[in-house]
This record gives C-alpha cells, sequence and structure tokens, in this order.
C-alpha cells in the first residue's frame, strides 16, 4: 500500500482509506461514529483528510469495528498514521494563512505537476518577492493585515517557488490572461524585474507560459484555479480561491473533470508558448516608457 509522502497528502490518503472500508461494509457514517463515541463531525473530517486522529487507539478502534485484522495492512495504516502527524516545513506559516491555504500548500509539496489559470494576477510561484510584497502592501489597508502578515507570505511565497526551481522541480504550466500582464503592481521597475523573472523560468524545460490575450475571442474563465496532480493513490485536486479570499480544494471528479475542460480550452485559446518572449518584451518596453 504506497503513501504520498507528505503529511498532508498522507492524512488524505487515510482519510479515504478509512471511508472506502467504512462503505465496503455498508455502514453510514453516524452508525460508527455513535457506535466508537465519535461526533459524526470528526468522522467527516477524518475521512476527508481534514484532520488527523490524536492517537493510534482511535485508529484500532476504527479499524477493529471495521474487521480488519490482517497484521500487514494495520502496521501499514499505523505508519501512515504517525507520518501524517508529523509537521510540514509550512506549519510555522499557519497562523497567517488563509482557511483552505493550509491544505492547498501541503498538498502542493507533493504535487507531480501543476498547472494553473491566472485571469488577474501573476501566478504566486512565478512571483518575484518585490511584486509579491508589492501585492500584499496594497491590500493592506483595505484587508487590515499588519506587516508581520505581509512578510510572513512573501516569505511562505519564496519557499513555495523552491517546488519549480531547486532539486527534482515539479512540472508547471501557467496560463496568464493579458491583463495579468499588463496590470501594474508596485510601478515600472517591479513589474520590469517580473517580467524578466517570469521569461527566465519559462525558458526552462520543465515549465511552459502561455498568454491569452485580451483580443481572443476564445474561452476564457474568470477566476484563477490551479490542478495539482498527485501520487497514486490520491486523485487529481483542484484549488480555486472564493471572493472572501479563501481556498477551496476539492477531488470531486465532477468539479476535477470541469476544471480540467476549463484549462485544456484556456490552453487552446491561448498564444502559443514560443509567443511569451515577444509579449514579455512588448509589455516591458512599454512600462520601461513610463519610466521616461
Amino acid at each position: 500500500m504506497a503513501a504520498p509522502k507528505g503529511p498532508t497528502s498522507r492524512r488524505v490518503h487515510l482519510g479515504k482509506v478509512l471511508e472506502k472500508m467504512r462503505v465496503d461494509k455498508g455502514m453510514a457514517r453516524e452508525e460508527v461514529a455513535t457506535a466508537l463515541g465519535f461526533s459524526t463531525e470528526k468522522l467527516w473530517r477524518l475521512e476527508k483528510g481534514r484532520t488527523s486522529l490524536p492517537n493510534h487507539s482511535d485508529l484500532k478502534a476504527l479499524l477493529d469495528h471495521y474487521n480488519v485484522t490482517d497484521d500487514e495492512t494495520v502496521e501499514e495504516l499505523l505508519k501512515i498514521h504517525r507520518e501524517s502527524l508529523t509537521q510540514g516545513w509550512w506549519v510555522p506559516y499557519n497562523p497567517h494563512l488563509q482557511k483552505g491555504m493550509r491544505d492547498y500548500v501541503g498538498l502542493e509539496a507533493d504535487a507531480l505537476s501543476i498547472s494553473s489559470w491566472q485571469p488577474n494576477l501573476i501566478f504566486g510561484l512565478l512571483q518575484t518577492p518585490n511584486y509579491a510584497r508589492a501585492l500584499l502592501e496594497s491590500a493592506k489597508a483595505v484587508d487590515e493585515i499588519t506587516t508581520e502578515f505581509i512578510d510572513a507570505n512573501v516569505e511562505l511565497r519564496m519557499s513555495r517557488k523552491k517546488l519549480i526551481t531547486e532539486d527534482e522541480p515539479r512540472p508547471l504550466w501557467v496560463i496568464l490572461s493579458e491583463d495579468a500582464i499588463r496590470s501594474t503592481i508596485g510601478g515600472p521597475d517591479v513589474m520590469i524585474e517580473q517580467y524578466d523573472e517570469i521569461g527566465r523560468l519559462a525558458s526552462l524545460d520543465h515549465i511552459t507560459l502561455q498568454i491569452l490575450p485580451a483580443a481572443s475571442a476564445g474561452y476564457r474563465a474568470s477566476l484563477n484555479f490551479a490542478l495539482l496532480e498527485l501520487p497514486e493513490p490520491l486523485p487529481k485536486m483542484v484549488q480555486a480561491d472564493h471572493v472572501n479570499g479563501q481556498a477551496w480544494v476539492t477531488d470531486k471528479k465532477p468539479e476535477v473533470g470541469k476544471f480540467s475542460r476549463r484549462f485544456e480550452a484556456l490552453r487552446a485559446a491561448a498564444l502559443a508558448p514560443h509567443e511569451t518572449p515577444r509579449v514579455l518584451k512588448d509589455v516591458s518596453k512599454e512600462q520601461e516608457e513610463r519610466k521616461s
């Protein structure tokens, strides 16, 4: 029974295994929760990978209830449980993360590949520190966020960026709208630096970047989203931002299928990847002219 390596993915994997065991036994969630003295909410959160059981005895009780007696299976599940309780490198940043982003960052760390559409802003893993800081600073008064929050999120974003720049970098495919490229964050100098960074990253073999022109009559989605291809046995997942800033993450097949179709339609409507350097050169020139 192979399991993903990160604590968030391990927790999600264990929850799916336990949910399947319950369903295979024909037991209702309420029935199991009552029999073991759990709340139904606790069991739901466990099966959906939102939380871990605090100790082995609770997991053993569940396995006993499902008549799981094979020593190898029990030991493997206990091992996954132990490892799901370890802390990921991002945990110190949790107080500064919006709801849903804690799970997303943990899953992103285990992703085999990442695909994203960004209609308004530069995708987070492509951002420079100056762009990320300017973006957060512009929202400081409006969203009533602190300097500590800004510092932590810039640092976290740059740490996450290592997923695509350091050891065993993840394949990344990003589609940016022309609006995202042209929107000035922090001033011309910040944007020129950002264009240079996008160009540098797009030149790497494992990163593909497309731009969807404003004049394109093709499909465009109004909200940003990211698709994560995860190690087996975990399914593909999608993340999208809610209007209140919270992150929504799901692996429900209808939703993943819908967003996958959206990404394919956006990819077809966008300029070919080899056009990206030309567009970046044009917008960089425009920013240079604003300085003079």
